[in-house]
């Protein structure tokens, strides 16, 4: 079971992220939290400070590829990293059709140039000290192209596909490396979605989750469990069946 000392995480002042960093928390532990709305990111703060973490809070644009590095190199500077989540992102539920260019761009920047741009400066500062450890927050639809999520679903397989080859890269020189995958998880990014969520779980619970596979290395972290076999089957199948069962809902 792997303890890390000092845990870095994007995306942390809402869902995911914010449970992350509440289910982290405790005495003799340093958390670097990033998040766009700093009012939120504080209360967060506030929470693991009372439950003993020594927490550190910035407002941070993943997007913006210069002030990531700064932010990641300074809280490596103040503690060496042990590890990394890059959990921020951004969703566009509409059909491809319906996504607009920039919507396009905007999903893109955020959940998969925002995770380089976390991801790249702290692999410079453990590669140098042979050891660390990265977590990628993919999804499920980073399975299979999703017509109702087309952005989203784009940037999730690259995540999904960069962990993969990372931790095969990576493992050598003493990095470890892990995929995250939920299905859908009470969030804010969810609470608009009009339609059925099978297997809708609690942002804490998916933290849970989270928190235990990373201790354990699991190389993808894919819950919840009926879920993640339902889109590999999906996955595996021919395209024009999976098509089919895919087909976008009518409005």
């Amino acid at each position: 079971m792997l303890q890390p000392g000092h845990v870095l995480i994007t995306g942390a002042s809402s869902g995911i992220g914010a449970a992350l960093a509440r289910r982290y928390a405790a005495p003799g532990l340093r958390l670097s939290l990033g998040g766009r709305d700093f009012q939120r990111l504080e209360g967060v703060s506030a929470e693991c400070r009372t439950r003993g973490a020594t927490v550190a809070a910035t407002a941070a644009d993943v997007t913006d590829r210069a002030a990531m590095r700064a932010w990641v190199d300074a809280a490596d500077d103040a503690a060496p990293l042990d590890l990394v989540i890059a959990n921020a992102g951004i969703i566009a539920a509409m059909r491809a059709s319906e996504e607009s260019d920039a919507r396009v761009r905007e999903v893109l920047a955020v959940n998969l140039e925002g995770v380089l741009n976390t991801v790249l400066p702290a692999i410079e500062r453990m590669r140098r000290r042979g050891r660390g450890q990265i977590a990628l927050m993919s999804s499920l639809a980073g399975y299979r192209g999703f017509p109702d999520a087309p952005a989203y679903s784009a940037s999730k397989a690259a995540v999904k596909a960069l962990a993969e080859a990372w931790r095969g890269s990576l493992g050598e020189l003493g990095i470890r490396v892990s995929a995250i995958c939920p299905g859908f998880v009470t969030t804010p990014m969810t609470a608009h979605n009009d339609f059925p969520m099978p297997f809708l779980m609690s942002a804490e619970r998916a933290a849970e989750i989270v928190v235990l596979g990373l201790a354990r290395d699991r190389p993808r972290i894919a819950f919840p469990r009926p879920m993640a076999l339902a889109v590999w089957f999906i996955a595996a199948l021919p395209a024009r069946w999976s098509d089919r069962l895919l087909r976008p809902r009518r409005r």
